[in-house]
């Protein structure tokens, strides 16, 4: 099984235990292999945390950090508290040592002797061995934090900085103190204590609410930021299909809910990071990304950083599809990654159902648009043909518009990528002389087709 039907199967595994969740669960796969953080919005009991956990589950190997955040929230619970010994001269931290082989084989010689303890009590030397190995790792120890500078260190076990995947829930409860924090490490996967910045190996993080703040409120926008910064957006719905959620009771008091039947390395997840940012990105799927912004703009607002960050979410549905480079129809996964408000999510999925599922459709409609609106006002110039150099104007502008069409549909025969695409770029250079040659006909002129027309110019 090769790394995309490993996935594939995780997929269909959590699937099997979250019901109509298939768009969250493909979103929780993109974000993993696009390392981006992911934001699940919902009211509470609709399977929010429990998908991202379960999926994290398939994922042997990597390190989870789940946190129910609250304004008593502070960093240390997050991101580790200083170690008080590192503070203390003379004095060196256990996670100073830890590499440390000479320290180890000390450690191992006195943790032998006090484990033989009970078999040599009654022996003549057993507490003077015991002494001396005491001695020897307490010396030892003494002689590290003489020489090490003094300096603080962090205990970060089991907190973010050493978590794979990052689980915060009801992120938008956290505090003034927690969110600058927050923002760092969300954007720039670090984080920074007494004066030291340290790398976070966050692969991403999951955020989960049953409500967004509300912006307009001075109190609430200094979350806006962090907002942002969850780049991927799904929103969550209770089960509607009555077939469905009996299926899910009866997988539930059966026991075989939830269960774990494929699996993934992390070294596997990587791996798959890779092949997903090697898949192509042809020129048609950025110009088709433009064409999406462009109209999204008419409505609202689409910054240029969510424009530019576009193109590994469509990699990861393509490496999803099985698609050798990026093809349209991938970049209907932007569903989840162009909106901001839930109010937007309709026109979003509405632009990219209209321009990526036939985008070749969408612009020789565009350009048929174009000819027969400039065929209308040529017939409105010409009136009843009484005026004949009134005609005369209106059909030598009709022809430049022609012409300049006409180089558009050339471009759009050039840019095909199936036999289908080239028929209904062929079918618009029909249109486009059958236009002209009614023109020609109006006026009088002899019908010269638009090729010919456009190698004199």
């Amino acid at each position: 099984m090769n790394l995309r039907d490993k996935m594939l199967a995780v997929i269909d595994d959590v699937n099997g235990s979250v019901a109509e969740r298939g768009e969250l669960v493909e979103m929780i796969a993109i974000a993993l292999l696009t390392r981006k953080n992911l934001f699940v919005l919902g009211d509470p009991g609709q399977a929010k945390s429990y998908a991202i956990n379960l999926f994290r589950q398939h994922i042997t190997g990597a390190r989870q950090f789940e946190r129910l955040l609250s304004k008593q929230t502070d960093e240390e619970q997050l991101f580790g508290r200083v170690d008080l010994s590192s503070l203390i001269p003379g004095s060196i931290p256990d996670s100073a040592l830890e590499g440390d082989d000479v320290y180890r084989n000390l450690r191992f010689d006195l943790k032998c002797a006090v484990d033989g303890l009970g078999q040599m009590k009654n022996a003549q030397d057993t507490f003077a061995m015991l002494d001396r190995a005491s001695d020897k790792l307490a010396a030892y120890r003494k002689a590290v934090a003489l020489l090490r500078p003094s300096e603080p260190v962090v205990q970060t076990v089991g907190k973010i900085p050493e978590a794979d995947i990052v689980l915060l829930d009801e992120i938008f409860k956290c505090n003034d103190g927690v969110l600058n924090s927050l923002l760092t490490a969300l954007n720039e996967r670090k984080y920074t204590n007494e004066g030291r910045t340290y790398p976070i190996p966050t692969i991403s993080f999951f955020a989960a609410s049953n409500e967004i703040p509300n912006f307009n409120d001075p109190q609430e926008k200094i979350l806006e930021a962090l907002y942002d910064r969850l780049e991927l957006k799904v929103v969550t719905a209770n089960i509607e299909d009555r077939d469905t959620r009996l299926a899910v009771l009866k997988n539930k008091q059966s026991g075989a809910f939830g269960q774990v039947s494929t699996t993934i390395t992390l070294e596997e997840l990587i791996e798959m990071q890779r092949e997903v940012a090697a898949i192509p990105v042809p020129d048609s799927a950025n110009e088709l990304a433009d064409d999406i912004l462009c109209e999204l703009r008419k409505s609202m607002a689409v910054s240029d950083r969510k424009y530019l960050g576009y193109y590994p979410i469509a990699q990861a549905r393509a490496w999803l599809s099985g698609h050798d480079k990026v093809e349209s129809s991938d970049l209907l996964a932007l569903k989840d990654y162009l909106w901001r408000l839930p109010a937007d999510r309709e026109k979003v999925e509405s632009v990219l159902n209209r321009l990526c599922i036939n985008p070749m459709q969408e612009k020789v409609n565009g350009v048929r648009e174009m000819a027969l609106d400039s065929q209308a006002g040529f017939e409105e110039a010409c009136g009843d043909g009484s005026r004949a150099d009134l005609a005369r104007k209106a059909f030598i502008k009709l022809r430049g518009e022609l012409v300049r069409l006409y180089q558009k549909q050339c471009e759009l025969r050039t840019s095909a990528q199936s036999n289908s695409e080239a028929a209904l770029v062929d079918g618009l250079l029909a249109d486009l002389e059958d236009i002209s040659r009614r023109a020609h006909e109006k006026t009088g002129f002899t019908y010269t087709p638009l090729s010919e027309i456009a190698a004199l110019n």
